[in-house]
């Protein structure tokens, strides 16, 4: 099971939902197969990491790629609030 919901909003592209009360064990390190486009559509409170670089604050309207084979995660902070995405796959 995922630590989010999702619809895919087209063929190549999908929009996430990760709940406030997601548990943080669950935000794992992980690297996918292709390059992503990643818009925050709403969240605060959200981080993201690359492998062996800080965590880096994710605001809304941001866009951030993520290179395939590249590990990384989000990270919740407390007090944060529901993080959207919108992911394009290419």
């Amino acid at each position: 099971m995922y630590p989010f919901s999702e619809v895919q909003l087209s063929s190549n592209c999908r929009r996430r939902t990760f709940e406030v009360d997601v548990n943080a064990e669950e935000l794992t390190w992980h690297r996918d197969a292709v390059d992503r486009r990643v818009e925050v559509i709403e969240g605060s409170g959200w981080y993201l990491q690359y492998d062996n670089e800080l965590p880096i604050s994710l605001k809304v309207g941001d866009v951030y790629q993520i290179p395939a084979a590249v590990w990384h995660r989000v990270i919740r902070r407390q007090n944060s609030g529901k993080l959207i995405v919108e992911i394009i796959e290419f």
